[in-house]
């Protein structure tokens, strides 16, 4: 963070400084010795360990795609849905999806999706898919064949055949398009979009899932997209009000505006070209574009089982670990913009010490200061309580 974004951070701060600090000034021009000033109220300067953090709501749920969008579980199996998963349910690597005309669709993992029938001879990176899922079932051995490998070689058509005897198919060693998905990861289902005993239509969406990894996703306003960055440490405050740690894994780079429609959904839309605003439908409003920021909780069983449920963030955006520091509060306003504070000597006599300002910490009402003879241990004029 920048020493500018800094002070603009404390600006709402500074601006009742600047009215105390002229106060301050114009009392001090008005003091007379018939009226003995009673002794000001100091606190010391210290040198510590100063963060700066923003608070802001979030969203504990389930990681998705990298845009945030659900994972789509596409059918290209013909036929009559005989079986479906329940919602919420968790089906993982070589696990049935769901069935169609009784025969089973099997989850495998893979980013690219299935788009033809696999057989002995074929090569491509949907074959190194199988090949890496036939190695991790344990189908067959990575000596016996490559998990990296393209080729769809006797040593597939064997493993691939033995997942076709577990299952309950013919075994004919053929990977028929429509008897397996690729998908990332395990796949937790959310949403379902067929019905038992209905025709299935390829290239539909059977169903929409998450991973089953644990995420908080938090709106950040476009304005503190420069602030936050991955590997930013958090504290998660959850329902209950306990906290537990986190780590910002990723910083979207699309804008995007809120649903218009007012309803709450988490659906969004992107920011127009060269905008920095969005209509809210309401005549004369807008609100501010959002990132989508995600937090991974360092200890996934210390959050429970929340799902869409509303947390509390606290990022750590910047730690300066040996700064002066002195309250906010103590911060004097000078003319052309400047800031001071008034040190108090050991002998009782004050004087003004100009600073320049760095990082601010909003939740402890502390500021970094540098300036010429500002030492940790002095004392500083803060207003009296």
């Amino acid at each position: 963070m920048t020493r500018k974004s800094w002070v603009l951070a404390g600006a709402a701060v500074l601006a009742s400084v600047t009215v105390a600090g002229v106060v301050v000034m114009s009392n001090a021009k008005k003091a007379t010795s018939a009226a003995p000033e009673p002794p000001a109220s100091t606190m010391n300067v210290e040198r510590r360990t100063l963060s700066a953090m923003v608070s802001l709501a979030g969203t504990l749920t389930y990681q998705a795609g990298p845009d945030g969008s659900p994972y789509s579980v596409i059918n290209q199996a013909q036929g009559i849905y005989t079986d479906l998963p329940q919602i919420g349910q968790v089906i993982s690597q070589g696990q049935v999806l769901y069935r169609v005309d009784d025969s089973p669709v099997v989850l495998l993992y893979g980013s690219t999706p299935a788009y033809r029938s696999l057989s002995a001879g074929a090569t491509g990176a949907d074959v190194a898919e199988l090949n890496a899922d036939l190695v991790a079932l344990g189908y067959a051995t990575s000596a016996q064949l490559s998990p990296t490998s393209s080729y769809f070689g006797p040593a597939t058509t064997t493993a691939w055949e033995k997942l076709q005897a577990d299952l309950g198919e013919t075994q004919n060693g053929t990977l028929t398009l429509g008897q397996a998905v690729f998908q990332p990861s395990a796949v937790r289902v959310t949403t379902l979009s067929a019905q038992l005993g209905g025709s299935t239509q390829t290239g539909q969406a059977v169903m929409h899932g998450s991973s089953t990894t644990r995420q908080v996703q938090v709106a950040l306003d476009t304005s503190q997209q420069t602030v936050v960055a991955v590997g930013n440490k958090v504290i998660i405050t959850l329902p209950n009000n306990q906290s537990t740690p986190g780590v910002v894994s990723s910083v979207g780079t699309v804008a995007t505006c809120p649903s218009g429609s007012g309803s709450g959904g988490s659906s969004s839309n992107p920011t127009p070209p060269g905008a920095d605003s969005c209509s809210s439908g309401s005549a004369g409003s807008s609100t501010t574009p959002t990132i989508t920021v995600a937090v991974t909780p360092s200890d996934p069983a210390a959050i429970g089982t929340w799902d869409q449920a509303p947390v509390q963030v606290a990022i750590t955006t910047a730690i300066a670990p040996s700064a002066l520091v002195v309250p906010v509060t103590a911060l004097l306003a000078q003319s052309g913009g400047d800031y001071a504070v008034e040190v108090v000597d050991p002998g009782r006599t004050h004087h003004l010490v100009a600073v320049s300002l760095g990082l601010f910490d909003d939740a402890d009402g502390l500021v970094q200061v540098t300036g010429s003879g500002l030492a940790a241990g002095q004392q500083v004029v803060v207003p009296a309580t």
